[in-house]
């Protein structure tokens, strides 16, 4: 029997906003004894490591009373995101409006597909990003300082770019 994904990120969800954090992202990698489960959490002022802890030792044993990871041999780590954090929803490229993000879409926009810019806004599934220079401008390509469109459903994936 395999592990269930949807009740593992439910369950890791759940207990996480009992601690007013949020599931970022939850995944099961490897097999055997040599399967890790990574759950990543956040909160706008940031994970501590009591944060973590408290997630791990809640999750842990409620994925073994539920036997939601059959076999039980697995590795569990939580952690923060880190500030490079992967946007995945909606409502991360919402919550991150005016932030420095790095992106690289499915299909050309401007006959480029990475970027990195700061979003400007997102709604109706479509994100304005404002172009920053690359290390090599291609001509005729998305020029710096320009606004760019787009659609989230062309995002293969995206990340912040911290500033510092």
């Amino acid at each position: 029997m395999a592990a269930d994904l949807d009740k593992i990120r439910e369950i890791a969800g759940r207990v996480a906003a009992t601690h007013g954090l949020e599931l970022v992202e939850a995944e099961l990698r490897g097999g055997g004894k040599a399967r890790a489960l990574r759950i990543t959490i956040d909160k706008p002022e940031g994970v501590t490591h009591e944060d973590c802890a408290n997630v791990s030792r809640e999750v842990s044993v409620i994925l073994d009373v539920e036997d939601a990871i059959p076999g039980g041999a697995y590795t569990l780590e939580v952690s923060s995101p880190g500030l490079d954090r992967k946007l995945f929803r909606p409502e991360d490229y919402i919550r991150f409006c005016g932030s420095r993000i790095k992106l690289m879409t499915r299909q050309p926009v401007e006959g480029n597909r990475n970027f990195e810019g700061r979003l400007q806004s997102f709604a109706d599934g479509r994100l304005i990003l404002e172009v920053t220079p690359g290390k090599k401008p291609k001509p005729g390509h998305a020029q710096p300082g320009r606004q760019v469109e787009i659609d989230l459903a062309n995002v293969e994936k995206a990340n912040l770019s911290p500033e510092f």
